[in-house]
């Protein structure tokens, strides 16, 4: 039998979960106030793809730290009983995270925050009210009534959010607790509140009832919790009969980034901070940390470092990974890249909730159903990149006899180049799996056959999905400052990202000049790559700062550490390149237009591409069914390639 170990069930209390894969809280910006469609849709179909117990994202105990689930007022009550008869419908078990934000919380009446200590929370630098001995009462109440209308509306267990930097780890934490009472000073007194909030909620829910809680191995912060402290944290709330279940993450807001390793970190990133808290309690335990697959959370249960294993990603990515893997078919399983740029980026950036750059059902399970083609006929898909591989596929899984085209020697586009930076291999991953899925749905591809307008006749294809990409803009215009022409721009030694990663340039460059016009992924990697290579590196941006858009996806922090902890790079933000010299490079301050000059025999530009769009052009003048895909329509991201390859493959 695969997965020998994470199919057996395992009791937690009175509960019996499936199976030991477990999806813990997260938010999705799909709940304001309430249980709503959205969030109930994507947890079933989790649930329906073999999960084992899901937790819900927090839901606030207290006005003073209001969520997205509010647990405070007994109307969340008849949510909870539609999303647990969804999610029992599939066998999965549903727990609720029960949360106070504390100092990172914002109170319903406007006022300040609050917290252990008048220590400064570090996002937004709140200075939170010390809560008095009435005000812990409250909360700590607060926790209780909670758990009992989870328990009222049919979820099957609670677990306090402990971890993380919230309200109960600002307890625990000497980096935040300067109380010199009875909630202050040594551990045992530190795990105070934590130990009341645990004992209300027993008392509420009863003997039986499955109560937990999720710490933090490490704060990821000097000062703060390390694995020994977490470690005695939980031995104390065991020895005191107050939990259940212990479930161990990593990091705070002082190590925002770790909250969620991007791909940069190594898998099971987790278990060094983990496994000290997980081997020290005899409760079932749950880890989490970049687990992508099966066979890896099979061995975390073999190695005995934890009962159960949380997959988030991977199964935002695939919810059916459980169901496949277990019935011998985890080849087919759509695989998570690490990205973050879909799920934390979706909920922390514009989109404001979460998606999947890779998965474009993700966060709209109630409509994702991809429905027959009325009427299977032939269709042509131009460009062998994610875009026009996604197409292909929906086209063919909706039951169309598909053509992709592809001018050169191998499909993935940008996602085989990308691979080459370094962090970056795991880009190539859904490239790969996308052409697996290609043969296995019967999708005949062609390489090195490009294609030209006048080669398609009306009477060939049914329909054509043109997925021809973008062409990087070579002229150095900024859009800080689009009206200065660059001379220079034209010499030898200028070029863009795709250059260098296809080894067109860069080879044995000693000095080289990034401009980074974006703040995206792709100057940062460039720059990265340059300096694995022995380059000298000047990165010069616009923006801000180094990476600037990429504090959604948690990428940001850890990019800036690696760069600008390395002795050979230089960086000038708010700047732009003015002129281009066969020796060196002028740079504008954007600020106070003073100018400098610094040596380069390479200067790469990233600004953006423009729409390829010739070939659909000349197919809309003839008459045929044409639709776009990926930079082809709109030059954008790898997550809008897989989102308009869907809806391409589905208009057909």
């Amino acid at each position: 039998m695969p997965y020998e170990l994470l199919q057996q069930p395992i009791r937690i209390n009175a509960c019996t979960i499936p199976n030991r894969i477990v999806r813990t809280a997260h938010a999705t910006g799909f709940c304001r106030g309430e249980i709503s469609p959205r969030v109930i849709a994507y947890h079933e179909a989790r649930a329906r793809g073999g999960v084992g117990l899901s937790f819900l994202e927090i839901a606030a105990v207290h006005p003073s730290s209001p969520s997205g689930i509010i647990a405070f007022h007994d109307g969340v009550i008849a949510g909870y009983r539609k999303v647990a008869d969804a999610v029992h419908a599939h066998g999965m078990r549903v727990f609720q995270q029960l949360w106070h934000g504390g100092s990172n919380g914002n109170p319903l009446d406007g006022g300040a925050s609050w917290g252990p200590s008048s220590v400064p929370e570090a996002l937004a630098g709140n200075t939170p009210i010390p809560m008095t001995h009435a005000m812990i009462n409250e909360v700590v109440a607060g926790f209780a009534a909670a758990a009992r209308r989870c328990q009222q509306g049919g979820i099957d267990g609670v677990e306090i959010h402990g971890a993380h930097g919230y309200l109960p780890c600002q307890f625990l934490s000497p980096l935040t607790n300067r109380r010199t009472d009875g909630y202050g000073g040594s551990l045992e007194n530190r795990t105070r509140f934590l130990r009341e909030a645990l004992a209300a909620i027993r008392a509420a829910v009863g003997p039986e009832y499955p109560v937990g809680v999720r710490l933090s191995g490490s704060e990821g912060i000097a000062g703060g919790i390390q694995p020994d402290e977490a470690r005695q944290t939980a031995e104390i709330l065991e020895a005191a009969g107050l939990v259940d279940f212990v479930n161990v993450s990593l990091g705070s807001y002082y190590a925002f980034h770790k909250f969620i390793g991007a791909m940069h970190e190594p898998l099971g990133y987790e278990l060094p901070t983990s496994e000290p808290v997980t081997k020290a309690v005899r409760v079932p335990t749950i880890v989490t940390g970049r687990v992508m697959d099966l066979h890896d959370a099979e061995q975390i249960v073999r190695a005995g470092q934890a009962d159960l294993v949380s997959m988030v990603r991977a199964t935002i990515a695939d919810p059916e990974i459980v169901a496949k893997s277990f019935r011998g078919e985890a080849a087919r399983v759509r695989p998570c890249i690490s990205c973050n740029q879909g799920c934390v980026g979706g909920l922390l950036g514009a989109a404001g909730s979460v998606g999947c750059l890779v998965n474009p059902d993700a966060g709209r399970e109630e409509n994702a159903a991809l429905a027959p083609a009325r009427s299977p006929r032939r269709v042509l898909v131009v460009g062998g990149g994610v875009a026009g591989m996604e197409a292909a596929l929906t086209a063919a899984r909706r039951g169309h006899r598909v053509t992709l085209c592809e001018a050169g020697t191998q499909l993935g586009g940008v996602a085989q180049l990308a691979r080459r930076a370094p962090h970056r291999e795991d880009m190539v991953v859904i490239a790969r799996w996308l052409a697996q899925e290609l043969a296995l749905h019967g999708v005949e591809v062609r390489l090195a056959t490009p294609v030209h307008a006048h080669e398609i006749a009306p009477s060939d294809y049914g329909a054509v999905i043109v997925a021809t990409g973008g062409e990087p803009r070579r002229d150095g215009r900024s859009r800080h400052l689009p009206t200065l022409s660059i001379p220079g721009v034209d010499l030898a030694h200028v070029c863009v990202p795709e250059d260098v990663l296809a080894g067109r340039r860069g080879e044995g460059a000693k000095r080289a000049v990034v401009y980074d016009d974006y703040g995206h992924v792709s100057a940062a990697s460039i720059a990265e790559h340059l300096l694995a290579q022995g380059a000298h590196v000047t990165f010069v941006t616009g923006q801000w700062s180094l990476a600037s858009e990429l504090g959604p996806s948690l990428q940001s922090e850890p990019y800036n550490a690696r760069l600008r902890s390395h002795a050979d790079f230089a960086l000038h933000t708010r700047t732009i390149v003015s002129a281009i010299s066969r020796e060196g490079v002028v740079l504008r301050d954007l600020d106070s237009a003073a100018e400098c000059e610094v040596a380069a025999d390479l200067v790469v530009f990233e600004t953006g591409s423009a729409p390829r769009r010739s070939l659909y052009d000349a197919l809309v003048a003839r008459g045929i069914e044409v639709h776009l895909a990926g930079d082809a329509l709109a030059a954008r991201d790898m997550q809008h390639a897989f989102a308009s390859g869907r809806r391409a493959g589905a208009a057909v």
